[in-house]
């Protein structure tokens, strides 16, 4: 486990000054979903990342290679580019190679996608883009998280056979790679996708196939969570963590528990089925902190879990982050997602920073791609530009992600390799 980030960086954001509007100002009002790299978005990003020096077909695949930096200066110069208000300051920002962590499968269908689903599933669902945008899309804020968790029902509805489930795996795949994300962790509840008549182990499989076939073309390194629900009977929830342990191929390797806190606030009620995963060698997370504050992370903590999905008003209790700094345990953060579901009031509020000047290990993430309307870049562009984290903290963050991965050691230090290799290129320290 790396050392806590600490003080380094003292008081200081470094970042620019944090803008006043909640939503970010880069891309525009709400609805404008351009930036999401949709199919014909791809080639575009790739060529973004070409010019800004990554090796490869713009999508990440294979080694990074000795171009880290190339097109923007050369040594030490990336970090320039980077900055606030620098014309290049995208491009660099997608050059970065990137770990995601916090990404759910079933917030994240491409549009056009979805419009085919609909219309060949018969489902009822817009079938033009502004309408199926709209429909996929939750409101910027949303009255609560149960609110949040209704814009979810309309892609489950489509995700109800094995081809679906392969396809937008591999979808999900090459978009995020098209945005250098090097390594990518997928949750997903498996028994949402049951309804229509597929089989627990068929699903599994479906979404196993998908990643595993989209990680070997565009060289992102995947690992899949599976995702139990809290409003399910802890029987169910058992009968998952064995079918999950049972699929044992090393693409799943993560178990976690979601859903609605406020009417099922108690995880300990699935605690069987945790011990299950635990002794299959699933790895540990859940969600907390989404509802009732800081108390429901340090519920989640008599889990016993490596790392807490969420988690932001840990900040409220100096105690509670005491205890999350020496347990070791990584909040996974996702800062738009957390003011979408009214956790924090703006983005600019959003405790990410002081979480890690604190000490706190935290990780930076989408949640959802669609419900969100956001890519990791988008992400990381409001982590400096409203929260006020430095480059520096940015890449520290980033690179503790594959310290807390749930990936095997030698994936783990691979990639720790390629990391630091690009961040010595870019000018920037080795952190985490």
């Amino acid at each position: 486990m790396d050392e806590p980030p600490g003080p380094q960086a003292g008081e200081q954001h470094g970042g620019g000054e944090p803008s006043d509007d909640p939503a970010g100002s880069s891309h525009g009002e709400h609805g404008r979903r351009d930036h999401i790299p949709q199919p014909d978005r791809i080639a575009e990003y790739g060529e973004q990342g070409r010019r800004a020096g990554v090796a490869g077909d713009g999508g990440g695949g294979g080694d990074m290679g000795e171009g880290g930096v190339g097109a923007l200066g050369g040594h030490g110069d990336w970090r320039a580019h980077a900055l606030r208000g620098n014309p290049d300051r995208r491009a660099a920002l997608l050059a970065m190679p990137k770990a995601e962590l916090h990404l759910h499968l079933d917030g994240s269908l491409r549009i056009d996608t979805a419009i085919d689903l609909a219309r060949s599933r018969g489902i009822d669902a817009p079938l033009d883009v502004a309408g199926m945008r709209a429909a996929l899309g939750a409101p910027m804020p949303c009255r609560n998280q149960a609110e949040l968790l209704r814009a979810f029902d309309l892609p489950i509805a489509l995700m109800q056979d094995a081809e679906a489930l392969e396809r937008i795996t591999t979808e999900l795949i090459e978009t995020k790679a098209a945005e250098n994300v090097r390594y990518l962790e997928i949750r997903w509840g498996p028994l949402l996708h049951v309804a229509r008549g597929l089989s627990l182990p068929d699903g599994i499989a479906a979404v196993t196939r998908g990643a595993r076939d989209a990680a070997a073309r565009t060289g992102t390194e995947v690992r899949l969570i599976c995702t139990a629900i809290r409003s399910h009977e802890p029987a169910a929830n058992l009968e998952l963590a064995e079918a999950a342990v049972r699929s044992g191929d090393g693409m799943l390797t993560g178990w976690d528990l979601a859903g609605d806190e406020e009417r099922f606030p108690d995880p300990k009620i699935h605690a069987a089925a945790f011990a299950v995963a635990r002794a299959g060698g699933l790895r540990i997370t859940l969600h907390a902190g989404e509802w009732d504050g800081a108390a429901q992370v340090r519920q989640a903590l008599e889990l016993d879990p490596e790392r807490i999905a969420h988690g932001p008003v840990a900040i409220d209790d100096r105690a509670l982050c005491a205890e999350l700094i020496a347990r070791g345990v990584t909040l996974d953060l996702c800062p738009t997602s957390n003011w979408q579901a009214g956790v924090v009031p703006s983005i600019a509020s959003h405790p990410l920073a002081r979480l890690h000047r604190l000490g706190v290990r935290v990780t930076l993430s989408t949640d959802d791609m669609t419900v969100s309307d956001l890519s990791l870049t988008d992400e990381y562009e409001r982590s400096i530009d409203q929260i006020g984290l430095t480059i520096e903290e940015l890449w520290a963050i980033d690179r503790h992600a594959l310290a807390v991965a749930f990936a095997d050691t030698p994936t783990r230090d691979r990639l720790r390799s390629e990391f630091d290799a690009w961040a010595e290129r870019a000018g920037l320290s080795r952190s985490g």
